[in-house]
């Protein structure tokens, strides 16, 4: 699907109701957008709710933790190592 659509003076832009439907974009909701190479790509964004954990319930959590020094390294090292 492919769409002409003005920029107001604000930057603002509108898309097509039957764009809008296509991906699942409701009101209020959340869309990325992106610069790829001089291209915008806008695309559905999925918002999640996140907990803030406090120092003691981070702290409690080490003290239950029952992997090694060696083995919390090693994930870790894992971790890394992906991102």
């Amino acid at each position: 699907m492919r769409e002409n659509i003005i920029v107001s003076g604000r930057g603002q832009i509108t898309l097509p109701a039957g764009m809008r439907k296509k991906l699942g974009i409701k009101p209020g909701g959340v869309v990325i957008a992106e610069d790829r190479d001089g291209e915008v790509v806008l695309r559905p964004a999925a918002v999640l709710e996140v907990e803030i954990y406090s120092d003691a319930d981070i702290a409690h959590w080490e003290r239950q933790d029952q992997l090694s020094p060696a083995a919390k390294e090693a994930i870790l090292n894992k971790l890394k190592a992906k991102a």
